[in-house]
């Protein structure tokens, strides 16, 4: 029988993680089990109220479970932040296009977060780490807009630990017992460890984050179509019949979401 495309895949909510007052980890187990690439994304349907899309955060080796790290920002993420271990909602996809990992060998990656943005980060990380070789280093900028908005701040420092992994953190916003960087997040890119003449850039995070991000990288010498772009753009039947997630010639659903610059510095407004 031809799979329904449309059909959600029951998915059981085993635990919920509070990362900050706004943003939660759903730790979820697929019935059957759920495979994705890193960078794909999937709709979760929440009963009663909708569906929306999200990237996994979870490590794409594992298909026993799925999490997925969410924002409360809307209906659909409300009502979510409001269910409890135990309760049932839907997914389906994989939808979209990953992070193309065979064109990262041999390179230094420099991973360059925002906010919840750091969520399809971790996934792509812990795809890196599986294959730890293939690369010179992984470099991870991570910024937020103070310490208590930071996400996952038990498993950045273990990252830290790793070998051919290094790490920083910058706050927007510091507090009486912040030790680190103060200041947006393109302030600790230009001392990064990495030759930036062979630098893979991947950002994602805030709309105006990725823009200065992305110019900055052109700045420091990395080129166009070795910046990679999550564009997460008002994604909705996750299938390109919607039109909602329209960039340019693009379908963000369909073509990305994971993109190069090279593919988008000539589209007009890609940032709004």
């Amino acid at each position: 029988m031809k799979k329904n495309i449309y059909q959600p895949l029951k998915a059981v909510i085993e635990e919920i993680i509070e990362e900050t007052p706004a943003i939660k980890t759903f730790r979820l187990k697929p019935e059957g089990g759920f495979k994705f690439a890193t960078g794909q994304f999937i709709e979760m349907t929440v009963p009663g109220v909708g569906e929306a899309p999200f990237t996994p955060s979870s490590d794409p080796g594992i298909s026993e479970k799925l999490d997925l790290t969410i924002m409360n920002v809307g209906e659909v993420t409300a009502k979510l932040h409001s269910l409890r271990p135990g309760e049932v909602v839907g997914i389906r996809g994989p939808y979209g296009k990953g992070y193309p990992l065979d064109k990262f060998k041999g390179k230094d990656i420099l991973i360059v977060g925002g906010g919840v943005g750091l969520a399809p980060l971790r996934s792509l990380l812990f795809s890196l780490f599986a294959t730890i070789s293939n690369y010179n280093k992984v470099v991870l900028r991570y910024g937020s807009r103070s310490p208590k908005d930071i996400v996952y701040k038990n498993l950045i420092p273990e990252w830290a630990k790793r070998d051919k992994v290094d790490v920083l953190v910058s706050v927007d916003i510091g507090d009486s017992g912040w030790q680190g960087n103060v200041g947006l997040v393109t302030t600790i890119l230009g001392d990064a460890p990495v030759d930036f003449t062979n630098t893979l850039g991947i950002v994602c995070g805030p709309p105006i984050m990725m823009k200065f991000v992305t110019l900055k990288l052109l700045d420091l010498g990395i080129k166009p179509a070795d910046i990679y772009l999550s564009m997460e753009k008002s994604m909705s039947c996750g299938l390109g019949k919607c039109g909602h997630c329209r960039i340019g010639k693009y379908y963000a659903c369909k073509d990305g979401p994971v993109f190069t610059y090279e593919q988008l510095k000539d589209i007009h407004d890609i940032w709004d």
